[in-house]
């Protein structure tokens, strides 16, 4: 048989709106009159948890809206990054979005330092890149470095 949880007392659901409005742990305590190990005890208990989270949830679901707007706000910013920026994400969320495949690009990024060189304006060909080998596995060598 399990036992039913406690009530929720009228601190606790203060310092959990504290907590939902912005407020760290400490700052939520004391707007509550609780001292900051008590509530982090009690945020610790399953049904004060779940209520925690359900008010962030709301507040989420309520401030999504605005999120939005803001984001297509951006769209109309006279810094150039932003705007890509805040058009990149509103696309994504429109199911467009950028190709990321390495292998559809014109050269392939390699880790480390790479040096590409672009033709100029009127001569065609590929960029050349000068950068990092990839490294050739020795024959007998095990596959991670440092190992013997």
């Amino acid at each position: 048989m399990s036992e039913k949880p406690k009530p929720i007392s009228k601190k606790i659901r203060a310092a959990i709106e504290a907590l939902v409005e912005g407020e760290n742990i400490t700052a939520a305590a004391a707007t509550a009159g609780l001292s900051r190990s008590h509530l982090s005890r009690e945020l610790g208990r399953p049904h004060i948890a779940a209520l925690l989270r359900q008010k962030v949830e709301r507040n989420l679901a309520i401030n999504a809206a605005k999120a939005g707007v803001t984001k297509v706000n951006l769209l109309d910013s006279s810094n150039e990054m932003v705007r890509d920026r805040a058009s990149s994400f509103i696309l994504s969320l429109a199911g467009i979005k950028p190709d990321v495949d390495p292998g559809s690009r014109q050269t392939a990024q390699l880790p480390g330092l790479q040096i590409v060189i672009v033709q100029p304006p009127g001569i065609t060909g590929q960029p050349r890149v000068i950068g990092p080998e990839p490294v050739r596995q020795i024959e007998n060598e095990p596959n991670h470095v440092g190992s013997k």
